[in-house]
């Protein structure tokens, strides 16, 4: 199985945060499990601390870093990621888990999300 990380999944790995179960944890940790993150989640990291609504203890650059040192590969956007979202349902008012939602559908990877509302779409999806 491969997994494509929701952004506070990702951030709360990197703090060391509790509120990411210890199953979650040992996958991320665990380099012969895929992990991935979207592209649109440092996007969204990015604009989140621009206007102020994140403080993190490390750069964006350190955070490309991170993943890439506990082998969490970045996935770009491509044409296959905007058709698989151009036939979501409105269902998330949030763009970057929408596009997150249409990357694991169209990349076949299920998603590690305490997020609620992706249930409402036809993605495979984990907590805990």
């Amino acid at each position: 199985m491969a997994y494509l990380l929701d952004t506070h999944t990702f951030l709360w790995f990197i703090s060391g945060d509790k509120q990411l179960p210890k199953t979650v944890v040992e996958k991320i940790a665990d380099i012969s499990t895929p992990c991935y993150i979207s592209i649109g989640s440092f996007w969204e990291i990015a604009i989140k601390i621009q206007i102020g609504k994140l403080k993190l203890d490390i750069g964006l650059e350190e955070l490309y870093r991170f993943a890439e040192v506990n082998q969490i590969e970045v996935i770009s956007i491509n044409e296959k990621h905007l058709l698989a979202l151009l036939k979501l349902g409105l269902i998330h008012n949030d763009p970057f888990d929408r596009l997150i939602i249409a990357q694991a559908i169209a990349e076949k990877l299920i998603i590690i999300t305490k997020d609620k509302e992706f249930k409402k779409y036809k993605v495979k999806q984990q907590w805990g």
